[in-house]
């Protein structure tokens, strides 16, 4: 009891000092650069004042999202699987892999909305690109890194490739897998919001809070700037929250990491 209440009273600790420390930086401004940081309170006062626009910017964006996540999860899983099967495959792979990781959004994005338009799809596919290379990498790393024993003993019983695969090799790769999944589940939120600034589109109120920081960058609006990055930070919380708990259904019955009873 007390070590669950210890965990959700640093939080809010550490939160309270972050404020007030906000509190005293902005306070110490010269005057002719107060306008860049504003009061705590003006940016709750932006929520309060723009939480329709700013609630449906945040779904926007989580469908995006959201979207890109699943696909990059199960397209990686079957890459995944496709690069252990052989260090040919993998060698062959990789490269490209790294290419997708490595190539510029920002250059990428008018090519996009070019090919499938602005708006949801471009997020999507953004997303997409950035979540995608964490899992793969992690998933493909478990599934090589199987006990060598566990895989002899397969042999030995003459277990098909497939079986070793769905049976033995998959379940030994499920921790690799969700720390990929964790990082992406990072990722996605602020994949879809450098989609939504780069290729987003406000046509049918499909304005993501990348198109907000657009508008409201424009305008020198600061308190509904800030209040646009928390609305973004909480999305990935979000996030983040659902991977770990799908995490912990999958694992806390049998895998280290969880032997704690952690909930």
């Amino acid at each position: 009891m007390k070590g669950s209440t210890t965990r959700y009273l640093a939080p809010v600790l550490s939160a309270a000092v972050f404020i007030g420390g906000w509190y005293a930086i902005r306070a110490g401004l010269p005057t002719e650069k107060q306008f860049m940081l504003p009061w705590p309170h003006d940016v709750a006062q932006a929520f309060a004042e723009n939480w329709q626009t700013l609630l449906q910017a945040s779904l926007n964006i989580a469908l995006g999202a959201a979207i890109g996540l699943c696909s990059a999860t199960m397209v990686a899983v079957l890459m995944a699987i496709l690069m252990s099967l052989s260090g040919f495959i993998r060698a062959s792979l990789y490269p490209h892999l790294m290419a997708l990781q490595m190539m510029p959004v920002v250059a990428l994005a008018p090519i996009l909305v070019i090919w499938v338009g602005p708006g949801l799809p471009s997020v999507s596919i953004i997303t997409f690109i950035i979540c995608f290379f964490p899992i793969v990498v992690n998933t493909t790393q478990g599934l090589i890194s199987t006990d060598r024993k566990l895989v002899e003993l397969f042999a030995l019983y003459r277990a098909s490739r497939w079986q070793q695969i769905t049976r033995l090799r998959l379940p030994a790769a499920m921790p690799y897998f969700f720390t990929g999944l964790r990082i992406s589940g990072i990722l996605a939120s602020i994949g879809a919001i450098v989609g939504d600034f780069s290729a987003g589109s406000s046509a049918n109120d499909g304005a993501g809070l990348g198109f907000l920081v657009i508008i409201y960058g424009a305008q020198f609006k600061m308190a509904e700037l800030f209040a646009t990055v928390i609305s973004g930070c909480l999305i990935g919380f979000v996030f983040v929250l659902i991977v770990h708990r799908v995490s912990w259904f999958c694992l806390h019955q049998w895998h280290d990491s969880y032997e704690r009873s952690d909930s």
